[in-house]
């Protein structure tokens, strides 16, 4: 079937999101969650639905964890945060041990569209996606502008029809 009848067929179909914000500061309280707020926003105002959210440390026991809860509850989970280079940075490795299958056009189309916005430094993100359970999980950097940015371009656009595909049989 033609991505345009699969679009059309999966129209109306409600997707439930989870988001878990990736970082050590924000428990701390040393610095605030914009993030949050911004999704539960964008997604409020294109109809959609953030059913869960929480906030963990830069812990790829913990990410895994939480992951996997959501990964039963929601159609996409977005976790913000751990996709550079640094030592704390373990979101991706965290997600990619419990992949069942990749979706590497979504990094590709990130680090692409960050290029056009940023320049080279788009090298440094390891934005992924995969499927874990009947999930999409998206591994996006914890930056609003990073959120943003594959909120509006990648994910939300693709919401639906990647429910639809998810629940066929």
């Amino acid at each position: 079937m033609p991505v345009h009848e699969h679009r059309e067929a999966s129209r109306l179909i409600e997707v439930k999101f989870c988001l878990i914000v990736t970082s050590d500061s924000i428990l701390k309280g040393s610095k605030k969650d914009e993030v949050t707020g911004l999704v539960r926003s964008y997604l409020d105002s294109v109809g959609l639905r953030l059913v869960q959210n929480t906030i963990v440390p830069n812990d790829c026991r913990k990410i895994a964890e939480v992951v996997k809860e959501y990964s039963r509850k929601c159609d996409i989970v977005v976790v913000t945060g751990g996709t550079g280079i640094g030592d704390k940075d373990v979101s991706v490795e965290a997600v990619k041990g419990l992949c069942s299958k990749e979706m590497p056009g979504f990094g590709e189309l990130f680090r692409y569209l960050t290029y056009l916005n940023h320049g080279s430094a788009a090298i440094m993100s390891r934005a992924m996606a995969c499927r874990v359970n009947y999930s999409v999980v998206f591994v996006t950097p914890g930056s609003k502008d990073a959120v943003n940015l594959a909120l509006t371009k990648l994910i939300v656009p693709e919401s639906r029809h990647i429910a639809y595909e998810l629940r066929r049989k």
